[in-house]
């Protein structure tokens, strides 16, 4: 079963910065360990990582640095900054409550 996407992307600040939260990453591993966490049922295209990698950095939530990768190759990565933390929790939150709303929704077997 394919999750749907559109589903999925509009808590993609959630998703990175629970990412960054474990650990200091960059864009591609960033997005390979997506693809893993989901069983390869999901994976965020290039151009909506960057922009919310822009949109992150810009509120301050997390901040980018040039660091070099295994091979050599200098790679930016991204880190979680106290204010990126604080939003993170405050996400994780709403992703609660939306769950919690959802499955009421979607379960509920009395008639109106």
């Amino acid at each position: 079963m394919s999750i749907a996407g559109d589903l999925i992307r509009g808590h993609t600040d959630a998703i990175i910065l629970a990412r960054l939260m474990k650990e200091d990453s960059y864009g591609y591993e960033i997005n390979k360990t997506i693809l893993t966490l989901s069983g390869g049922r999901f994976e965020l295209k290039e151009a909506t990582l960057y922009t919310s990698f822009k949109r992150l950095e810009e509120l301050g939530h997390i901040q980018s640095y040039w660091g070099e990768g295994g091979t050599g190759a200098r790679r930016r990565y991204y880190t979680i900054t106290p204010s990126g933390r604080e939003a993170y929790y405050h996400l994780l939150a709403e992703w609660g409550e939306t769950k919690e709303i959802m499955n009421q929704l979607l379960e509920a077997n009395e008639t109106l």
